[in-house]
C-alpha cells in the first residue's frame, strides 16, 4: 500500500514510528484497541488500557513500547529499540474504537541499514598505534595521546640522525 510516512534507522538504534490521530476529546481506552502489525504479524497490541503482548511476534519481544502518557491525546506512535535488519518493513497502525466501531489505519514504512563508519580511519589509526607501541591494551596509565608520541620520538630522532649523516 501507499505509506503515510517513511522512516529510516540504522541497526542498533531506537526508532519511533509516528502515528497520531486527532481525537475530538481524550481517547477512551477502556474499550479501544491499538494494533501495530506487519501484514498479519503482531508487532505490538494494546487493549483495554494496557499492553497485551501474548500474541506479539517473538522477533519484537522486549523491544517495543508506546507513549502511554501521550496516547489519550492521540499519539499512537511505536518506539522500537535495538533496530534489526529484519525490522525493515511496512507497518500498519490500526486503531479501533469499539464504541462507534471506527477503525483508523495508517501505514508507516521503515527502512533499516547498517552503519559502516563506526570509527573514522583517524581514530582507528590512533588506537592501533597506541595498542601496538604501548605493548598492552588500552588499559594503561598513559593517556592515549601520550603513548604514540613517546613511541614516535626514537623513530624521528633516528631519521634526523640518518639524514644529518647523509648530508655531511
Amino acid at each position: 500500500g501507499q505509506s503515510d510516512t517513511t522512516c529510516h534507522a540504522f541497526v542498533g538504534e531506537t526508532v519511533v514510528l509516528p502515528c497520531t490521530t486527532t481525537p475530538p476529546g481524550e481517547l477512551i481506552f477502556s474499550k479501544s484497541m491499538l494494533y501495530w502489525q506487519i501484514d498479519k504479524k503482531i508487532v505490538h497490541f494494546f487493549q483495554e488500557g494496557k499492553d497485551s503482548l501474548e500474541a506479539q511476534d517473538k522477533h519484537f519481544h522486549g523491544r517495543t513500547s508506546l507513549f502511554w502518557d501521550q496516547m489519550k491525546h492521540g499519539n499512537l506512535s511505536l518506539k522500537i529499540s535495538n533496530v534489526q535488519l529484519l525490522d525493515d518493513a511496512e507497518y500498519t497502525c490500526i486503531y479501533k474504537q469499539s464504541a462507534d466501531h471506527q477503525t483508523k489505519k495508517f501505514y508507516i514504512k521503515l527502512t533499516v541499514s547498517v552503519q559502516t563508519h563506526f570509527l573514522s580511519s583517524h581514530q582507528l589509526h590512533a588506537d592501533f598505534l597506541f595498542f601496538n607501541f604501548s605493548g598492552q591494551s588500552q588499559i594503561s596509565s598513559r593517556s592515549p595521546t601520550e603513548a604514540p608520541c613517546l613511541a614516535m620520538l626514537p623513530l624521528s630522532f633516528h631519521l634526523l640522525v640518518t639524514l644529518g649523516v647523509w648530508h655531511l
